[in-house]
C-alpha cells in the first residue's frame, strides 16, 4: 500500500491548519509527523486516514503494483488508533472485540484471547469498558490497532494515558507486530514515533 499527497491543505472555515503538503508513504515504512501541540499533526494524520476530506491538493492510495484505491476504500485497508476515537462504553471487553471483528480480522498468528493477553487485559473479558481505566482503554485501542490484518497502521499519540510499563508495552509490539506495514505516527515524543526513521515536520507546512 502506498499513499500519496500532493500539494495538500486543509483549513477550517478562512484558517489554513497546513498548506502545499506533498509527501510519499511507502509500503514497509515508518513515518513520524512532528509538531507542538494544536500544530495540526492529529488534523494531517486524520486527512490521510480519510476522517477529514482536504481543501486543497490530493491524496491517493494505491496498492501493489500502481491500482488505485478508492478513497472510500481505503478504511477497509487501515487501523488507527487516537485519543478522539471513543470505545463503546456499553460493552464488555469481549463483546467489544468480537464487535471490533465484524469489521476487520486479526493477524493470523494471533487469536483474540492471545491478544487479550498480550496487552495484560485477560482477566477483564467480562467488565464494561465505562469501568476501565483509561491506561486499560488505551492499551484496548493498541490492540484493536495493532493486531488488525491491515497493510496500513495510523498511531496518533498511541501512549496516552499509558504508563512506563505501558509505554515498554507500546514499543515491544510495534516491534514485534509491526511487520512489513506502513506505520505512520503522528506525536511529539520520541519514545511513540521510535522506530521512524522518516520525519515531517508540519511547522514546515504553515
Amino acid at each position: 500500500m502506498k499513499i500519496t499527497l500532493h500539494q495538500t491543505g486543509k483549513r477550517f472555515n478562512y484558517d489554513w491548519i497546513f498548506r502545499r503538503v506533498s509527501a510519499t508513504f511507502s509500503e514497509g515504512g515508518r513515518y513520524a509527523i512532528l509538531g507542538p501541540n494544536g500544530s495540526g499533526k492529529s488534523t494531517l494524520l486524520q486527512v490521510i486516514s480519510g476522517h477529514l476530506h482536504h481543501n486543497e491538493g490530493t491524496v491517493t492510495y494505491s496498492t501493489m503494483p500502481e491500482e488505485l484505491l478508492p478513497p472510500d476504500q481505503f478504511f477497509r485497508h487501515c487501523a488507527i488508533a487516537a485519543p478522539y476515537l471513543e470505545l463503546v462504553e456499553e460493552f464488555t471487553l469481549a463483546e467489544s472485540i468480537q464487535f471490533h471483528l465484524q469489521f476487520k480480522r486479526f493477524i493470523p498468528e494471533i487469536s483474540p484471547q492471545e491478544a487479550i493477553a498480550l496487552v495484560g487485559l485477560e482477566k477483564s473479558m467480562d467488565k464494561q469498558i465505562r469501568y476501565f481505566s483509561s491506561g486499560m482503554k488505551q492499551r484496548l485501542k493498541l490492540a484493536l490497532s495493532i493486531f488488525s490484518d491491515v497493510p496500513v497502521l495510523l498511531l496518533d499519540e498511541p501512549c496516552t494515558n499509558l504508563d512506563t510499563a505501558g509505554i515498554k508495552l507500546y514499543q515491544q509490539l510495534i516491534t514485534n507486530y509491526g511487520g512489513n506495514r506502513l506505520i505512520i505516527v503522528s506525536s511529539n515524543d520520541e519514545q511513540e514515533y521510535f522506530m521512524c526513521p522518516n520525519r515531517i515536520s508540519i511547522q514546515d507546512y504553515k
